[in-house]
């Protein structure tokens, strides 16, 4: 047997012991114990999906199960068939509740989330306990008894919720694998960038939060028939989204079976806080008992268990890679480009800017900027620190709004246009600081970029077949096709500017926006991103550069247009520009002489 097999032999072995547990022993304690940690573990996996892969932390989730408990009790009660028939129902209402709070949180992040989710609680709590008539309050809901034998004792539901948990887990796995798996970390790790290289983030965090409660609400029946009494104050409870929580903190979030291991560690520590810490004051004291514990988790363990083990293991087994000396040689032809083709000899502006502006309060970014980038050109923004440049790239690439003016790409008004769209119609974009999403490797930084959106390929696996060869291409061709399985993060600087170009190449732009692109790298890694930018120029692609070494711009580009202030100034050839008395005055120097042989000595 190959060690590799051990952890799912084991793991197989473990879902086997517990799904005989009924059959072996009577023990309704350790039965009922384990019901909860199934609907625990089943909580923080849907939890997970939410917060674990797409970085939005949830104070609420809590209220799924009262959502469902609540929509399949009234249901049976009104139908007269037993909750676990409906139980379904109560997975769709608690989706449906999810959609909504995703419409309602599209721009809200961080801390903002947190208390939104955590006023969703409170607010579906008041709903159910005012809204008499329908869920009678505060007096309660009786649910029906059930009519099995009673040999088979708590059976159905101990098996149903195994069997929940069990797809839970299948589900968590196939999203982790899966394009919108993909799409969820990229917005974890940067959320803005993932937009911009064509997630559609609206979209796919909405069916994240779908998904992460619809097993919960379907759970939230089979638990409230087996409690057979509903209360309000029990079926959104804060206590109850903190065990959540914390069950997904002490596995680690982000991982198929982190949760599930936490809920089995975290549900008979539950079960001596319920006997111990008992009397008036017991809900407080609980309160107080976990936050401190998620406290502590956050200090001691704060990727949890499963991950600081992965992480060990990767260590004692690490080898770095050899990956390829990056000099000015050997440069691979350009990558095919289907948008390329299609644009072919069409010439004039390829991206036209027209009359843009951009005040931030009293301050004016920009003021009237209007410039034309011609097909296959490579075009320089020249100009001092404040001129608004970094400020026109976020504007063309969606990240602004402009105050005023236009932006056309190939002819289309785009200035309108979302992010992830303006990704989808040939526009990347590079940043001076490279942002990669750290938590991916090499292949799925590359990959994550998506040139189109359809519903049916996010279930398609997240890198394979010709995605795959087509992001090893792309690796290759800039040099770093050795690193395709190391961590974004484990990169230096330099090769973290060349994944981000291979990324945005992925999305075969028709424009590449490259913001200071041989800041801060040495000059040989600097001479080769030359020579790559030289070759996909030469094959037809357009770029618009944004960079302070005058040596490198010159050196490369054609035409050069002067920002100071937030206006244009100046526009031409590179000499046109660099003779231009206000350019020499406004950033230049009257003292500046090219080098000999600078102007075109790249082209």
């Amino acid at each position: 047997m190959s060690v590799a097999r051990l952890p799912k032999l084991l793991l197989a072995a473990g879902v086997l012991l517990v799904a005989l547990v009924p059959l072996l022993t009577p023990n309704t304690y350790l039965q009922n114990m384990l019901i909860l940690t199934f609907v625990l573990a089943i909580l923080a996996s849907g939890w997970n999906v939410m917060a674990g892969f797409t970085g939005y932390v949830s104070l609420g989730h809590a209220a799924f199960i009262g959502v469902g408990a609540y929509t399949g009790g009234i249901l049976a009660a009104r139908w007269e068939i037993s909750p676990l028939l409906v139980a379904p129902l109560g997975g769709v209402a608690a989706a449906l509740v999810a959609f909504v709070l995703a419409l309602a949180t599209r721009r809200t992040r961080g801390a903002a989330f947190v208390i939104v989710s955590f006023a969703m609680l409170e607010l579906l709590g008041l709903v159910t306990r005012n809204w008499t008539s329908l869920t009678n309050g505060s007096n309660g809901f009786l649910m029906p008894l059930p009519g099995w034998d009673l040999r088979f004792q708590n059976w159905p539901f101990y098996y149903a919720l195994l069997f929940l948990l069990l797809l839970s887990v299948a589900m968590t796995a196939g999203i982790r694998r899966s394009k919108l798996g993909l799409g969820l970390m990229a917005i974890r790790d940067d959320e803005v960038k993932a937009e911009g290289i064509g997630v559609a983030t609206s979209v796919y965090k909405g069916i994240a939060f779908m998904a992460s409660a619809v097993l919960i609400g379907v759970a939230g029946t089979v638990y409230g028939y087996y409690v057979s009494f509903l209360d309000t104050s029990a079926m959104f409870d804060i206590s109850l989204s903190m065990e959540v929580v914390l069950a997904a903190l002490i596995g680690g979030r982000g991982t198929v079976w982190g949760p599930v291991l936490g809920a089995f560690l975290l549900q008979p520590l539950t079960e001596v806080t319920n006997t111990t810490l008992g009397g008036a004051h017991a809900g407080a004291f609980r309160l107080v008992f976990f936050g401190g514990l998620i406290v502590a988790v956050t200090l001691l363990l704060p990727r949890g268990i499963l991950p600081e083990a992965q992480d060990f293991l990767r260590r004692r087994r690490k080898t770095s890679p050899t990956g390829t000396r990056l000099t000015d040689s050997a440069i691979p032809a350009a990558p095919s480009s289907p948008r390329l083709e299609s644009i072919a000899g069409r010439g004039g502006d390829l991206l036209r800017i027209k009359g843009v502006s951009k005040s931030f309060g009293g301050v004016t970014a920009l003021d009237e900027v209007t410039f034309g980038v011609p097909q296959g050109s490579i075009t320089a923004l020249i100009g001092p620190n404040g001129s608004g440049k970094t400020t026109l790239f976020n504007i063309v690439d969606g990240t602004y709004r402009a105050g005023a003016g236009g932006i056309k790409l190939g002819g289309r008004d785009i200035t309108g246009v979302g992010r992830a769209r303006r990704a989808f119609l040939g526009l990347g974009r590079t940043y001076q600081l490279p942002r990669l999403f750290d938590s991916l490797t090499v292949l799925e930084n590359v990959a994550a970029a998506t040139g189109e959106f359809r519903f049916n390929r996010l279930a398609r696996s997240a890198v394979s077949g010709a995605e795959a060869a087509r992001a090893v291409e792309l690796l290759t061709f800039v040099g770093m096709g050795e690193y395709v399985a190391a961590r974004a993060k484990d990169l230096s600087y330099g090769q973290r500017k060349l994944v981000e170009l291979a990324q945005i190449l992925m999305l075969d732009p028709a424009v590449i926006l490259l913001d200071e692109p041989v800041a801060g790298i040495n000059p040989t890694l600097a001479k080769r991103l030359a020579s790559l930018i030289r070759t996909l120029n030469n094959s037809g692609r357009t770029f618009v550069i944004v960079e302070h070494d005058m040596h490198f711009v010159m050196s490369l580009s054609d035409p050069v247009v002067a920002l100071a202030r937030g206006r244009v100034i100046a526009g031409g050839t590179p000499a046109e520009v660099c003779d231009d008395p206000a350019v020499l005055d406004a950033y230049l120097g009257d003292d500046f002489v090219l080098e000999a042989g600078t102007i075109g000595s790249a082209r």
